[in-house]
């Protein structure tokens, strides 16, 4: 039961108001890249609403639609590599704003075995306890064309 406060009795993920908590939006975060390392479309797009927008900023690409232009992008994600893994995070919330701020580092093995590392920073924008926004900044080649 919540409290006037807005704190609860017990453990959860969300707030008084029915918004992830810091600890909500980290499981989301992390649930969301471990499906994309799974290589788990349903699971990874699970973490949008249907009109989720994503964008790679410095590459200048951006994808709208959880079901048309994020499944193209995550499709082509996961026939580009043989691996992909993400890891080292550190997040940064913002509670009242329902943002996230991660930093992570990337490692993608292509089909062929060679091993290529990134740094990442993804700025999440949550709505409705899912991703409405993405925002990637990535070190070196656009992994998601």
């Amino acid at each position: 039961m919540s409290a006037a406060d807005g704190t609860t009795d017990g453990p959860t993920d969300r707030t008084a108001d029915g918004a992830l908590d810091p600890a909500g939006m980290q499981a989301l975060v992390e649930r969301y890249f471990a499906a994309v390392d799974r290589k788990d479309l349903a699971a990874t797009l699970a973490c949008f609403a249907p009109d989720a927008r994503f964008g790679i900023a410095n590459h200048g690409l951006f994808y709208e639609g959880r079901d048309s232009g994020l499944r193209g992008m995550f499709e082509r994600l996961n026939g580009r590599y043989a691996r992909v893994w993400h890891g080292d995070f550190d997040h940064l919330f913002d509670l009242p704003a329902q943002r996230v701020a991660s930093r992570f580092r990337v490692e993608n093995t292509t089909h062929e075995g060679q091993l290529l590392h990134k740094n990442n920073c993804n700025f999440f924008w949550l709505r409705g306890g899912v991703f409405s926004q993405v925002l990637v900044y990535m070190s070196g080649d656009n992994s998601l064309s």
